[in-house]
């Protein structure tokens, strides 16, 4: 079932929705990251319990919710649609979706050297909680640290 918000944002909870939506989404994934996830990946991650799309023609934010903790799996934003407000919209509804199913608390990893994801975040609310060394290989092969991140969803998100 696929839903369609005022924002010109669309919800998708259901596998009905995955092999078409996974290519879809595959390709954006293909423009906002080095080493991006292919259809097939994505198809497997949309069809589990708890997993949900945010998306739009520009980007999209795969997130799973497990009793009361909800993850980011990846938030992915076409290079020329960046630092419009897409990803801040996307995260916002994720987080309302994922604090509508019962989740207190919404986390992440996010690449150290990924300066403008982690100002996004910072601005919504995020909190450092953890690092994971190594954790992101590079396109050229080196691995990068992941700052680990979380939200309480108990607590409104900054509208900047």
């Amino acid at each position: 079932m696929t839903e369609s918000s005022a924002s010109g944002l669309t919800v998708s909870p259901g596998p009905e929705d995955a092999p078409d939506l996974a290519s879809a989404l595959a390709a954006i994934h293909a423009e906002a990251f080095s080493s991006p996830w292919d259809a097939p990946a994505l198809d497997s991650l949309l069809g589990q319990a708890g997993v949900f799309a945010v998306h739009a023609t520009d980007g999209f934010i795969l997130c799973r919710v497990v009793l009361d903790e909800a993850e980011i799996l990846t938030l992915a934003v076409r290079p020329a649609a960046r630092r419009a407000g897409l990803g801040a919209q996307l995260t916002r509804v994720a987080a309302e979706i994922a604090a509508r199913a019962g989740a207190i608390s919404l986390f992440l990893e996010v690449a150290e050297d990924n300066a403008g994801a982690r100002a996004l975040y910072a601005r919504l609310g995020f909190v450092e909680t953890g690092l994971r060394r190594n954790y992101y290989e590079k396109a050229d092969g080196s691995r990068v640290d992941a700052r680990l991140l979380a939200l309480n969803l108990q607590e409104r998100l900054p509208s900047g």
